[in-house]
């Protein structure tokens, strides 16, 4: 339990540190509700109709999308800078991750998702 104790002591002071700041802010916070307060905020211009609109699925999917080719480059930047240290496993394990990604992307190219209708 000693190795660990660091572990379960820092977790315990994120929790804390994350439940006074919330208890705080509601504290502070101005509760002063007005009916312009209260309207849609529709970047200035008047707001009209529902505010609760359906979107095409199709945004949905490149959102996703972009989270998966984002993570292509979060973990493709740090590889290339170490890549002399890590030899050929290295290389290998990179390989089988961008395969992975390519048939991510072969099977949202072949399903059309990147076309917008």
């Amino acid at each position: 339990m000693t190795g660990y104790a660091s572990v379960v002591i820092y977790l315990v002071m994120i929790v804390a540190f994350a439940i006074v700041s919330l208890a705080v802010a509601r504290v502070l916070s101005p509760r002063r509700p007005f009916a312009s307060k209260l309207q849609t905020y529709e970047c200035g211009a008047e707001p009209f109709g529902q505010a609760w609109v359906q979107f095409p699925v199709g945004f949905y999917l490149v959102a996703l999308l972009f989270i998966v080719f984002d993570a292509l480059a979060v973990f493709l930047f740090p590889w290339v800078l170490a890549l002399r240290g890590l030899g050929m496993w290295g290389v290998t394990v990179m390989v089988v991750f961008l395969a992975i990604l390519g048939l991510g992307w072969f099977y949202a190219y072949r399903e059309r998702v990147l076309e917008w209708q």
